[in-house]
């Protein structure tokens, strides 16, 4: 085992795939930054909201005012940077943090796929994406054709633990014994041409939906993987991910996904694109490098520091959307150890938080108007997720006491339907939230939830 593994470690593969992915993982990137900012996503979610929900052990990272405009400025000149491989071992560094910092500055706007960037351009730190077709290849003259095999199957791993958790996460009684929450959105969507009035109604369209999606997510890693039946496994990755984004706004992610699986096919097809690429390239500036030298391998010059480090990185991948396991009650009602799981788009949750501030000492008390501290966005997200609960309730102790108020007291009235469920009481509104700290151990002031979800 130990021969075989070292024999692995020092196979080689044509650097193609990894170069392709770079192009397309920076050019998505970058028009991502263009639309978060043309839609004026950067004003709405960053710079009006008066509270930001933070991120237990990241409270630090905070929007940056009128600055944040700047952040993103940043965020995008790298991601264009990786994209065309100029000064690239400092771009996707810079990309990772600005981006990270990005995502942490609210968990309101927590997606899947914003951390599936985030940890795949930490990846790509450790990966030398732009030993061709770049222009740091281009400026030093020189660049290599082979790389380790090793590294083009990392991104093939990282992208297969997606899918294949995805689809373990799916296999559960709500989703495929009651289609929920498909049943709840889709027959939302009857404005859609031809099927919106017939397939979108029907019960058995959305069980159907459920199931296929199920076993697209658990094979479809396996199908890219296998020559035979790759070309079919990217027309379902096409189809689905278009059909999916016809559905539901998940923004630019599905692109990526398209993208990103293009590196399960072999080197040939890359350079194909390359070949493209570099004609359409030299149109515009008719020029070449001169005198560049094409040397045969990349010899990793830190390779006994990143083959560890990606090591621990996956371990981390493999067991941290398992530990919800450690929780007691059901993860979709406590979600306790639910994001960073890829968990995407399983649950269909309504909620209601009234908050009560009371002096300890006299009794009086008050409620408060959520919207004259959150954004619309903001208190529905709230409303449901016991740790942004807290959050706001110490946010409201802290204002109360700074305005004077003594011996503040927040307690919340709360309720949440889940699933398609009727609403039950949520948070028990005889704990005063303002006494209670924010850790990993589980939240004992959320109430049972009355019924059992069976799955993984």
């Amino acid at each position: 085992m130990k021969l075989d593994l070292k024999t692995y470690l020092n196979t080689t593969t044509k650097a193609a795939p990894l170069i392709v992915f770079r192009i397309g993982f920076g050019l998505m990137m970058f028009l991502s930054i263009i639309r978060f900012w043309a839609k004026g996503w950067i004003e709405t979610l960053y710079i009006q909201p008066k509270f930001h929900f933070t991120y237990y052990g990241f409270e630090w990272v905070k929007p940056l005012g009128n600055y944040t405009y700047l952040l993103f400025i940043i965020c995008g000149l790298a991601a264009f940077f990786v994209a065309i491989g100029y000064k690239y071992r400092l771009a996707i560094i810079t990309f990772f943090l600005s981006f990270t910092y990005i995502e942490l500055m609210d968990k309101t706007t927590y997606l899947n796929h914003y951390y599936f960037i985030s940890i795949m351009s930490f990846m790509l730190i450790f990966l030398p994406a732009n030993v061709s077709f770049s222009v740091d290849a281009y400026l030093k003259k020189k660049s290599y054709s082979y790389i380790p095999k090793w590294n083009i199957d990392a991104v093939k791993l990282l992208l297969g633990i997606v899918y294949v958790y995805a689809g373990l996460a799916k296999i559960n009684s709500d989703w495929l014994g009651k289609a929920q929450p498909l049943k709840i959105w889709l027959p939302s969507k009857y404005d859609l041409p031809y099927i919106g009035e017939n397939l979108m109604q029907q019960n058995w369209f959305h069980h159907a939906m459920s199931w296929s999606g199920m076993l697209y997510d658990l094979f479809i890693p396996f199908l890219l993987l296998y020559k035979k039946t790759r070309w079919v496994a990217f027309a379902l990755v096409v189809f689905f991910h278009v059909f999916t984004r016809v559905l539901f706004p998940i923004g630019i992610f599905p692109y990526v996904m398209i993208v990103g699986s293009l590196i399960f096919f072999e080197a040939g097809f890359h350079e194909k694109v390359i070949a493209f690429l570099k004609r359409i390239l030299q149109k515009f500036f008719n020029s070449k490098p001169k005198n560049s030298i094409v040397k045969e391998q990349y010899n990793y010059k830190y390779k006994n520091i990143t083959i560890p480090v990606l090591v621990v990185f996956f371990t981390i991948q493999l067991l941290f959307p398992f530990r919800y396991s450690l929780y007691p009650d059901e993860l979709f009602w406590t979600e306790e150890g639910y994001r960073f799981s890829w968990r995407v788009m399983l649950m269909e949750k309504m909620g209601y938080a009234n908050f009560k501030i009371v002096d300890g000492t006299t009794k009086q008390s008050f409620y408060v108007n959520n919207t004259d501290f959150l954004t619309p966005f903001q208190e529905k997200q709230m409303s449901f997720q016991p740790d942004f609960i807290l959050e706001y309730a110490h946010y409201l102790g802290d204002y109360y006491k700074n305005k004077g108020y003594q011996n503040v007291e927040v307690y919340v009235e709360s309720y949440v339907a889940l699933n398609g469920r009727l609403s039950q009481p949520f948070v028990d509104k005889t704990v005063n939230l303002y006494r209670e700290k924010e850790s990993f151990k589980h939240k004992d002031w959320i109430l049972p939830f009355n019924d059992e979800i069976k799955g993984l």
